[in-house]
Parts: C-alpha cells; sequence; structure tokens
C-alpha cells in the first residue's frame, strides 16, 4: 500500500487508528483454547469487529515466534485474514548487517507480504537500505520510544546539542523519501512529538502508546498531524483485551469504535482534507 492509498483509507474510515495484534495465548479468553489454533481464532475475531475502525493492523511477531512453527503459522493466516484495504506493519524491530536484513526484507515484504516493517536504525544506512529495495513497502524506524527506557540511549547530547533521536531523524532522511520511511515516536512522549514534527513535516508517524501504557490522544493528534494526518496511532492491549470473557470481541468492537469517533473528532478539529 503506498502513501496516496493509506491516506484514502484514513478519509474514508475517518480514523488513523492501527490495531495491535499482541496475542498472547495466556490472554485470551480460556474458551477459545478448544480451537486447533486459538491465536488465529482470537485474531480473525479482533479482525471482525474492528475492521470498520482502523486503517492498519500490526502484529508484534514476539508472540507468534515464541510458539514456533504453529505460531508463524497463525501469523500467516492472520496477515492472509486482514482486509486489503488495512495497512500492516510487522513489529519485528529487525536491524541487522546488510545480507541479514536482505533475508529479513525478503522474508517479510515477499513471503509474508506486510506492507511494512518496524526497523532498528542503529546500525546504520547499510541495515536500513536493503528493506528499501521493494516497492510500495515501507520501514518504520524506530526514533524516540514509548517505554521508559528510551531515556538511556535516545535522549543522550550529541557534541552539536541534539539528541540522538534528532541525529537519527536527520541522517534517515538521506535514505529515503517519506514515502517509504515512518517513524516511531512514543505517544507518552507527546511533548516532543510537535518538535520531531518539525524535523519530519511530511512523514508518518507510528504512534504506540496510547491506551493501556497511557498516552494521550488529543495531545498527540495535535501536535503530529499533517496535512496528510501523518499519523497511525496504535492501541493494542486497550482494544484486544477489554475483555477476558467469552464477549471480548464485542468490547474490543466498542473501545475501537469509541477511539474511532474520538479521531473523527479530532481530525475535523485540526485537520482539513
Amino acid at each position: 500500500m503506498n502513501r496516496t492509498q493509506l491516506f484514502e483509507q484514513i478519509k474514508k474510515k475517518k480514523s488513523y487508528l492501527c490495531v495491535g495484534l499482541d496475542t498472547d495465548l495466556e490472554k485470551i479468553p480460556k474458551h477459545l483454547l478448544k480451537f486447533d489454533d486459538p491465536v488465529f481464532e482470537f485474531n480473525k475475531q479482533i479482525i471482525d469487529v474492528t475492521k470498520d475502525y482502523c486503517v492498519a493492523y500490526k502484529p508484534n511477531t514476539a508472540f507468534y515466534e515464541a510458539l514456533g512453527s504453529k505460531g508463524w503459522e497463525s501469523l500467516k493466516k492472520t496477515l492472509d485474514y486482514i482486509p486489503k484495504d488495512c495497512f500492516t506493519i510487522a513489529d519485528a524491530k529487525r536491524g541487522d548487517i546488510g545480507n541479514t536484513s536482505s533475508i529479513y526484507a525478503r522474508a517479510f515484504f515477499k513471503q509474508m507480504d506486510f506492507d511494512a516493517i518496524t526497523v532498528a536504525p542503529y546500525m546504520g544506512e547499510d541495515s536500513v537500505k536493503p528493506f528499501l529495495e521493494f516497492s510500495d513497502k515501507w520501514i518504520i524506524l524506530l526514533i524516540h520510544t514509548s517505554n521508559k527506557g528510551s531515556e538511556d540511549f535516545q535522549l543522550m547530547e550529541m557534541r552539536d546539542g541534539k539528541f540522538l533521536y534528532e541525529e537519527v531523524i536527520s541522517t534517515s532522511q538521506l535514505w529515503a523519501t517519506p514515502d517509504q520511511m515512518m517513524y516511531v515516536v512514543g505517544a507518552t512522549h507527546a511533548d516532543k512529538i510537535g518538535a520531531i514534527r518539525m524535523l519530519a513535516p511530511d512523514h508518518f508517524f507510528l504512534v504506540p502508546g496510547v491506551g493501556a501504557q497511557g498516552g494521550d490522544l488529543e495531545a498527540v493528534s495535535k501536535a503530529g498531524m499533517n496535512n496528510q494526518c501523518g499519523l497511525l496511532v496504535n492501541s493494542s492491549r486497550a482494544i484486544i483485551y477489554a475483555s477476558g470473557k467469552e464477549d471480548f470481541a464485542e468490547a474490543a468492537r466498542t473501545e475501537a469504535r469509541n477511539t474511532q469517533r474520538q479521531m473523527e473528532k479530532l481530525l475535523i478539529e485540526n485537520f482539513k482534507y
């Protein structure tokens, strides 16, 4: 999915919601364990009730890798089930030397056919470039993440007074255009999103941390929107685990619908399309 198609979906659904499919066998409702593939059954029901309210899905591959080959099968079935009008993100956080990155890119873009993959940029350009060789595919660079430990390195001050994450933003813009590259910017750092938008005015931001992690959707939206919305705001636990009982799907629908309605209001207030 290219940038124009993504923007069209945002306008059509009046939403910039990304649903994180961080599916944990220990957290899904127990009645699903009777299914041959309970992970896929959970994902299938979540997708069925949220697809009208979101524009993207983001499976975190760790939850599937932990289950071995069966987990990979669940992930592939989930990816195939996601509607084609939804943007798909492999939250895999890959990043390695060039020839290994080439194999990772082939795995997620050719074998699995995700639209995007999260990439750690700290090994530099040659670890990122192989992911850019696929047309209409995206990399999403980890820039300023939502976890507390992000302060350990991302906020290190460089000799010129910039933070390390600011240096990564300015350098990475030499590698690809905003048509191929997004940035991960944590919602728990809403105070910095406006400054990051100044550094990257045309890029989409993938924003985790809204919902269970406490990020403020309104603050993020007001600070981060650009002339094509420019945001994919992710919510995982708050939606998919809205209920741990047999009504989990309906609870997820309600949470996704409420988030979409808030996003529609924020789009009207902050963004004219």
